[in-house]
């Protein structure tokens, strides 16, 4: 079985992706991988090209910064990505620049990977999330938070990266059919030094908006605030073991007072019916089989 991972970046270094530690985090189950490297103001370019030249492809892209609407562009630098995936690989398996998978799951994803190779009812596989926010203490709980994602599809280039890159659809606008496993994305997207992610606040959403629409609601300050959040829980499990030398970098504080929150009454019908029931009443992106 071959399986080859696959993903995008641009400005790594500029807004503190954890590109690299997402990258290792899934290389040891990869047979190779392949990063679509877009046109930087930093040396992202040098900087993947450091990881592991052996296993490592670069395609070099230049972003369509023009292509605003629904942040269309991430799809299309996902979707270059994919399709230098070699004919012979059996899977792909996608990670974002600021997601990382616990090593603790490399054989559940391999072990589902073997079990459904050949089921051709089965497109890709489905991946729980947790996401950290303010500091890697914390994990919002808020059904804003998208609980699932397909993170591993088969080879077949009639499936495509899905909008902003958060999912993926096949043919004509099809959902994927998928099985879910036991295994966790960690998105980190939400865990940067304040002012980083401010800058980051300030410059992502122009891949979405005009420069008119971001003056009128983005607010400009020197530092991101990460008390504008509805409702946190206390992070009880490990980091992999990737993320130890950035997790003992951390420079600033972030803390957040358990016995509060700003749930609306829905949302918190929502998280109940899932702790209790298992039904997730969401927007979901795929079939589960």
């Amino acid at each position: 079985m071959k399986v080859t991972g696959f993903t995008f970046i641009r400005n790594a270094i500029k807004y503190d992706y954890p590109v690299v530690e997402a990258i290792k985090s899934i290389l040891p189950i990869c047979t190779d991988f392949v990063v679509a490297v877009g046109n930087s103001e930093d040396k992202t370019l040098e900087l993947i090209q450091s990881i592991a030249p052996e296993k490592i492809k670069i395609v070099q892209t230049t972003w369509d910064d023009s292509l605003r609407e629904g942040g269309r562009v991430l799809a299309v630098e996902t979707d270059k990505a994919f399709q230098a995936v070699a004919e012979e690989s059996d899977w792909a398996i996608y990670i974002q620049g600021d997601e990382v998978i616990h090593e603790k799951y490399h054989q559940t994803i391999l072990d589902g990977m073997q079990k459904w190779k050949n089921d051709s009812r089965v497109d890709g596989l489905l991946f729980n999330y947790l996401h950290f926010y303010g500091s890697y203490d914390y994990i919002g709980i808020s059904p804003k938070w998208y609980a699932y994602e397909i993170r591993v599809v088969k080879n077949n280039k009639n499936i495509y990266s899905y909008r902003d890159a958060q999912g993926f659809r096949k043919n004509d606008n099809e959902k994927l059919n998928v099985k879910l496993i036991d295994a966790y994305v960690y998105h980190y997207g939400w865990v940067k030094e304040p002012s980083a992610m401010q800058r980051k606040q300030e410059d992502f959403n122009k891949l979405w908006h005009d420069q008119d629409w971001i003056d009128k609601n983005v607010i400009k300050a020197d530092a991101f605030d990460y008390s504008n959040i509805d409702a946190l829980e206390k992070f009880e499990g490990t980091h992999p073991k990737v993320m130890q030398k950035r997790i003992e970098a951390t420079n600033w504080k972030f803390e957040y007072d358990m016995s509060f929150n700003k749930l609306s009454l829905k949302n918190k019908f929502k998280i109940a019916l899932r702790k209790y029931t298992g039904i997730y009443l969401s927007y979901k992106n795929y079939k589960k089989i």
